[in-house]
């Protein structure tokens, strides 16, 4: 596989791409609902919830704040992590533009 070339498209296109990439996975958003449930948790309970090992969860946990859907918080030795509501707000906004744009209201005339 090839070098990603993200510097050809904008900031917009590369943070839509990042968070879309966040959710492509099962796990994640499993975690996702997990914390709309529960509103923070700590890696403990993910792994009893979710039954994926330690290091697995680590890695989507990861994954998520890298597109920084999530926060974490460390109290002691245990990590608590919510939903980062600004972000999510602006995804939400990122995403509606993107299907508004691709309304069926849009003529069928291609394929």
């Amino acid at each position: 596989m090839g070098t990603s070339k993200t510097s050809l498209f904008g900031q917009n296109q590369n943070d839509i791409a990042l968070v879309a990439k966040a959710l492509s996975h099962p796990a994640r958003i499993a975690i996702v609902m997990y914390l709309l449930e529960c509103k923070s948790c700590i890696n403990k309970s993910l792994v009893d919830e979710l039954g994926l090992a330690q290091a697995t969860i680590s890695q989507h946990l990861q994954a998520l704040k890298d597109a920084g859907l999530i926060q974490g918080s460390i109290d002691g030795v245990k990590t608590n992590y919510c939903l980062d509501p600004k972000r999510w707000a602006w995804a939400k906004s990122a995403f509606d533009s993107l299907f508004q744009d691709l309304a069926p209201n849009r003529p069928n005339d291609c394929c």
